[in-house]
């Protein structure tokens, strides 16, 4: 009895075994071309989200650049203040000796 068990459980396991293996092998057209179908639809989605993120990134390329220009002119602005208010104090000074 004990042979015989051990006979059938590997047959068992072996007829599961193909199942298995036959029933992964076996796919219909109509799956292939759903399988297909989705991943040309993942695909395009795919290359449309990069696309979008290439345009996100040169935006914020442009506005980097654009908020750069912005401080070197507040920069600038704020140098000739400075240097106007020392004209100021220091002509403020020499009305004050005389």
């Amino acid at each position: 009895m004990g042979k015989t068990s051990k006979t059938l459980s590997r047959c068992a396991a072996l007829a599961v075994v193909l199942g298995l293996a036959g029933g992964c092998a076996h796919i219909t057209q109509e799956e292939w071309d759903e399988y297909k179908s989705t991943t040309n639809t993942a695909l395009s989605e795919a290359r449309a989200a990069k696309s979008a993120a290439d345009a996100a990134a040169s935006a914020a390329r442009s506005a980097q650049a654009a908020a750069d220009a912005a401080q070197r002119t507040a920069d600038e602005a704020l140098a000739c203040c400075r240097d106007n208010s020392d004209k100021i104090e220091r002509m403020f000074e020499k009305t004050m000796k005389k």
